[in-house]
Parts: C-alpha cells; sequence; structure tokens
C-alpha cells in the first residue's frame, strides 16, 4: 500500500527526498574537492582508486558496476588515470575483450597520501561516526529498492 506524505505538500522542493540527495552530494563534492584537488584527482577518479586499493587488477566491467558507471563514462576516466601514471590497462590474458585496470607503484603510493580524506569527511560532517554509518545505510537502503524498482 503507498504511504502518503500526511500532511507535506509533495510539490515543494524542500519536501522532495531526491533533492536532499542531490543537494547533500553536491556539499560533498565541495568538501571533497580541496582534499582531492592535493592529490590530483577528481571527485570519480577517487572513487575509481577506492576500488583499486581495495582489489587489484579488475576488469572495467567490474568496476563499473561498482561505481554504477557505464563505459562511456568509465572509459575516459580510466584514461586520465593511466595518463597520470596510477593505472595501467591490459587486456586479460584469458580473455582477450576482457580490459584489467591495475594500479601501478605510484598508484599504490596515493592510498597512504589518500588516509587522511575520510577523516576530515566525518570532521566536516559533524557527526559521529555511528550517526554516518545509519545514514550511509539507509541511503544504500533506499537505492537499492529503487533499483530494484527499475531492474537493476
Amino acid at each position: 500500500m503507498p504511504r502518503k506524505l500526511s500532511t507535506l505538500d509533495p510539490q515543494r522542493l524542500d519536501n522532495q527526498i531526491c533533492f536532499a540527495v542531490y543537494s547533500a552530494a553536491h556539499a560533498f563534492n565541495r568538501v571533497y574537492k580541496p582534499l582531492l584537488d592535493r592529490l590530483g584527482l577528481t571527485y570519480p577518479q577517487y572513487l575509481v582508486m577506492l576500488v583499486l586499493w581495495e582489489r587489484d587488477d579488475v576488469p572495467v566491467k567490474d568496476i563499473g558496476e561498482r561505481l554504477f558507471l557505464d563505459s562511456g563514462t568509465l572509459t575516459p576516466l580510466l584514461k586520465r588515470l593511466e595518463a597520470a601514471h596510477l593505472v595501467r590497462r591490459t587486456r586479460s590474458s584469458e580473455d582477450e575483450r576482457q580490459v584489467l585496470i591495475a594500479l601501478t607503484a605510484q598508484g599504490h603510493a596515493l592510498k597512504e597520501k589518500a588516509r587522511s580524506v575520510p577523516q576530515s569527511i566525518l570532521a566536516a560532517s559533524d557527526c559521529s561516526v555511528s550517526e554516518l554509518v545509519t545514514i550511509k545505510d539507509e541511503i544504500v537502503a533506499l537505492r537499492d529498492r529503487l533499483n530494484a524498482v527499475i531492474g537493476e
């Protein structure tokens, strides 16, 4: 049974959850920017590096699925990371159609330089770790429910 917004005006911008999430993401990007500028990364590049710091030598397809990015967005991003000598692209020896992304020595070294980024974001949020974990878990659950509706 669909839920009602009670007395909230569903046509007001301030009552839109999509706008709250969008504007929070925009605020996050503004906080991340100076931190990532010091690392020579954009936010999408940082996300790719986070994936690779968790697991190196990853197929492009897996990175795209993990970050919800299509190949048209991901390929130029990976080319820029390769030009910066942070990653290298190679063909899989098992399947020539598959391109693998691996960290270079510089890419591995950047992980240590980026170690302070999450702590800086925590400080900027003025939230406790448990508050941020709860918010993240609720947003992920919402994302998963929305993706289920559209069949992803």
